[in-house]
């Protein structure tokens, strides 16, 4: 018997009397009639959203082998039987994707949806927008349906609230389900045009297909399954799409129509329903969204009509009753406002102000927390402005007889306002209103009023300059609320601590939890939340998110004055916070140079950071908790500023053992150290080379257990310890041009080698030093080394962009897409950056044959056909075959004989003359300006050959000038 079975019996025999005990997810394995009789408890004890949290996490568990290692889950009938029961049970919850995404975390039921797909026997390795619906099983199309339902429903929401261990793997599934977002939406479009039923697996299709059952056929016939008509489901897909739509609509004025539409349908639908058993929508938020897509507030043309302004103004206050918008919708329009308002706009101040109060007023009714920048408001509010809000408050409560929380909500909202402002006129102002007196006892409005007297006469004792951090005393009380938002508002470290202390002496609760979006490293959250003095925990955390809070939006002044004072408070009684703060402080300063540097400063880093960066990067403290961040954003440091001696000569062996980042910080310093010498080596970039492979493939467990879509929302694993994710991440932390050029250059090989398409190669520097095949080519992800190559490149160019290798790449990898106007924009610019705009000649190893002939097939693919003559002539060996062809184009989208000025070579000069002349001879002008062209005397084939060149020369220049127009 397993100790926990063992627990559960002798909990069974205690005399004592207990509460009923929670059934073990292993007793399902054991009974297969109890998974029924346990849903259809009024109670269940776990709930269906917590059994498939236990069975996909049982069936997803690594073993350990006879040698102590780990290994991929087993493929046994435990786990099969494991996945089952999680799909029962979302079948018996008829798969409400809403209750699933608020129960579920994102990778478990991205698990979930992942097993409907392979028991409903989904194409594998299709992609989902390629298969033909109409021609599938009834619930194999559901499947898909659901799959791609819940794919951009999890974008839209952005849920989350996951366990900190999965945070990472949530974030590359939320990453790649961006990424199929359009192709959801596709499918789901795609949905709307079937005109049948639809059927979804039930528990008993599922015992079916356990027991063997589906080579009947019964589980994929029309009849299996529970039936979805054809109303609720395109009811169900309309709402969907709409909500996608509607996201995008404040930036995509085509796509708020589509969500209008989309909501149209569904309305029309859904009143259609007899039932609505199988729509899982929430009324009052369709008709909110329904009311949005009335008038596209959105439109950001619009924002500057004053009388539109005062309509949106006029909407909300009337919403603040009927609550059907959005609250993120009246956010977002709020914050198009603010847009304008940072535009310039004249006379938009005051509406931010006022869709700011409405704002405030409709938290306010629902219990929320009144937002920090109502809070700022507060701060220098004038009588107009305290008058608009008594305005708000009265139209925002419903006229017969409001519900008794509103007005509760209303009275707190006003005790609030007045424990909010500083002007004792204004108060009377508030405390005189009807409103006021209506919501608030007599006794509550003299209390009231009274605090506001004697608040005017309190003495700000934090003015007070103090000598200590430590030394501060606390003030006069005032309002927990108050204290909390000043909290939020606050930089100054010694007024945090006072506000503190004050909040202590009130209420005895975690302070650090007021403000939802004060974030620390999970790697510190442990050691922070054991500090047993709760004032110094909630100090310590504070400070320290509020300083990683500084850093992210560059304010680096205050994030340096948070940090010292979070250094100082621990120091007296953690060496381990000590040395964390000394990390944190370390990699403040890091970004802070490197802030400087990619702000133009050519100023390198003081002698003392640099060795403060080596120390960090040799430190070996047991049981201390540090951020890979800080790890990888020293070594890009190190190469940054050159530091290539220390990090291939000094390093210690034992780092580059344990640390990743470090190993690759080394192959990279030694690779660009011989990469300028007469000898390129190879030996280094090998390694450097089979490294980066590694991160770049996808493990043996991925590749067996991936199926279709599947695979692209597997971890990847590495033996380097570096996801793919991550090493982009770390890559466009590099600044150092050869350090770039040289990953480029990996890159565009490694593409070129997976993509195996010789004709359409993309071209880089140094491609020698690189092998030119690999072993395993299959383990390696295709996807991944292209997205790679272009996020690489397009960041370089960033950096700079006149680096013309880095020119020629980008536009290569714009050509071998298809992407020929762009292509060519870059190829242009490659020339302009290396000739002073094409005053001088272009180098030929800028303008190489290849580069040539890409430029010709871009203007050819593109119809500029009289370009592509010209260009011809650029090459060493004239092609008068491509020429003469491009010339016989009627269909020409250039200005044709505008560019017979710039044609220098005599045989296509006559070529053109006589095509004029013979099959043209009806467009007089063509001919003249042809004729005139070959007549001019600096062509004359008797001239010296320098009289030639020189004339071929100018017309290069004025041609290249005139594309360049043209195209930039």
């Amino acid at each position: 018997m397993s100790a926990e079975a063992a627990d559960r019996v002798a909990a069974v025999g205690s005399s004592r009397p207990s509460t009923p005990l929670q059934t073990s997810w292993f007793e399902f394995l054991l009974d297969g009639s109890l998974l029924e009789k346990h849903l259809q408890k009024s109670n269940p004890d776990p709930l269906p959203v917590q059994l498939i949290i236990q069975f996909l996490e049982q069936a997803s568990k690594p073993s350990v082998n006879e040698q102590n290692q780990v290994q991929p889950p087993a493929d046994n009938r435990r786990n099969r039987t494991l996945k089952l029961l999680a799909l029962k049970v979302a079948a018996h919850m008829k798969w409400d994707l809403e209750v699933l995404e608020k129960g579920l975390t994102i990778p478990v039921l991205n698990m979930l949806l992942n097993e409907l797909l392979c028991v409903s026997k989904v194409p594998p390795g299709v992609k989902h927008v390629d298969l033909d619906l109409s021609t599938l099983p009834p619930t194999t199309a559901m499947a898909v349906i659901i799959y791609n339902r819940c794919d951009f429903s999890l974008v839209v929401c952005l849920r989350l609230s996951i366990v900190q261990q999965e945070k990472e793997m949530t974030e590359n599934i939320l990453t790649v389900l961006k990424e199929q977002a359009a192709d959801s939406i596709s499918v789901l479009e795609g949905a709307l045009r079937l005109k049948k039923d639809f059927y979804v697996h039930t528990m008993r299709t599922l015992d079916l297909l356990a027991a063997d059952a589906a080579a009947n056929g019964e589980t994929e016939s029309s009849t299996a399954g529970l039936r979805i008509s054809t109303d609720e489901l395109h009811c169900q897909v309309h709402y969907d799409l709409g909500c996608i739509f509607f996201q995008q609509g404040c930036t995509d004025q085509p796509a708020f129509e589509k969500a209008r539409e989309h909501f149209r349908q569904t309305k029309e639908l859904f009143k259609k329903l007899d039932s609505t058993v199988h729509v899982h929508l929430d009324e009052k938020r369709l008709a909110g969204y329904w009311n949005a897509c009335k008038f596209p507030l959105c439109r950001t043309c619009d924002l500057v009509s004053l009388p539109l302004s005062q309509a949106v103004i006029e909407s909300f206050i009337k919403d603040n009753v009927t609550r059907s918008l959005p609250n993120h919708f009246r956010r977002s329009v709020l914050r198009e406002f603010m847009y304008k308002v940072q535009q310039g706009e004249a006379g938009l101040d005051e509406v931010c102000h006022k869709l700011c109060v409405c704002n405030a007023i409709r938290d306010a009714l629902e219990g929320d927390v009144l937002s920090v920048r109502f809070q700022q408001l507060l701060l220098k509010p004038s009588k107009r402005m305290v008058d608009f809000i008594l305005e708000v408050c009265t139209r925002s409560l419903e006229k017969d007889r409001p519900s008794e929380t509103s007005r509760r909500n209303m009275a707190n909202f006003m005790k609030t306002l007045c424990e909010s402002l500083e002007d004792l006129s204004l108060v009377f102002v508030v405390s005189s209103h009807k409103l006021f007196m209506e919501l608030l006892r007599e006794e509550e409005r003299k209390v009231l009023v009274e605090q506001m007297r004697k608040r005017s006469a309190t003495i700000n004792l934090s003015a007070k300059p103090l000598p200590s951090f430590y030394d501060i005393p606390a003030s006069a009380s005032v309002n927990i609320g108050q204290l909390e938002q000043q909290l939020i508002l606050s930089l100054e470290p010694r007024r945090i601590r006072q506000i503190l202390i004050e909040l202590h002496g009130m209420a005895e609760r975690p302070f650090w939890r007021v403000n939802s979006k004060w974030e620390v490293p999970p790697d510190y959250i442990n050691v922070i939340l054991s500090i047993k003095d709760n004032l110094t925990k909630d100090l310590v955390y504070i400070l320290m998110a509020k300083g990683l809070h500084c850093i992210s939006i560059k304010d680096f002044a205050h994030a340096r004055q948070l940090f010292s004072a979070c250094l100082e408070l621990v120091t007296e009684f953690s060496p381990k916070l000590r040395q964390v703060m000394l990390n944190e402080m370390l990699l403040l300063e890091v970004r802070a140079h490197e802030t400087m540097a990619a702000e133009g400063s050519k100023e390198r880093p003081p002698p003392d950071l640099v060795s403060r960066v080596r120390g960090y990067l040799e430190m070996r403290i047991h049981d201390l908790p540090l951020r890979q961040v800080v790890g990888e954003e020293c070594v890009a440091f190190m190469l940054n500023w050159r530091e290539n001696d220390y990090l291939t000569l000094q390093v210690p062996p034992s780092l580059v053992m344990n640390n990743p980042y470090i190993k690759l910080g080394q192959l990279l310093a030694s690779t660009c150290k011989e990469l300028p010498g007469p000898k390129e080596s190879r030996r280094t970039a090998k390694e450097l080379w089979d490294v980066v492979v590694q991160i770049c493939s996808m493990s043996i467990q991925h590749k067996r257990n991936s199926e279709g879509r599947v695979g692209l929302i597997k971890q990847r694993e590495s033996s380097m310890g570096i996801l793919h994710s991550k090493f982009i991440t770390f890559i466009k932390k590099l600044r150092e041009p050869l350090v770039l050029t040289t990953l480029i250059s990996l890159f565009v090989r490694l593409h070129s080698i997976v993509r195996d398409d010789i004709v359409n190669e993309v071209t880089a520097e140094h491609l020698s030093i690189w092998p030119s095949s690999l072993p395993n080519i299959q383990a390696v992800d295709v996807e991944a080394v292209a997205v790679t190559v272009k996020e690489l490149v397009s960041y370089a160019l960033t950096l700079n962009p006149n680096n013309q290798s880095w020119l020629i790449t980008q536009a290569d990898i714009y050509f071998v897409t298809n992407q020929y106007s762009a292509a060519l924009n870059l190829y242009l610019q490659a020339g302009a950056v290396c000739s002073d705009f094409f005053t001088k000649a272009v180098p030929p190893d800028v303008y190489t044959d290849q580069v040539l002939k890409r430029m010709i097939k871009c203007c050819s693919m593109m119809n500029c056909h009289t370009q592509v003559a010209v260009l011809c002539q650029f090459l060493r060996e004239v092609d008068y075959m491509t020429a003469f062809k491009a010339l016989q184009e009627q269909n020409s989208h250039d200005a044709m004989d505008s560019f017979y000025d710039y044609i220098w070579d005599v045989t296509i000069l006559e070529y053109l003359t006589q095509y004029i002349q013979y099959y043209l001879q009806f467009i007089t002008e063509k001919r003249q300006i042809a004729i005139k062209a070959i007549g001019q005397t600096e062509l004359n084939t008797s001239n010296p050959e320098e009289v030639l060149q020189l004339a071929a020369q100018k017309r290069k220049k004025r041609f290249l000038q005139a594309m360049a127009k043209l195209y930039f």
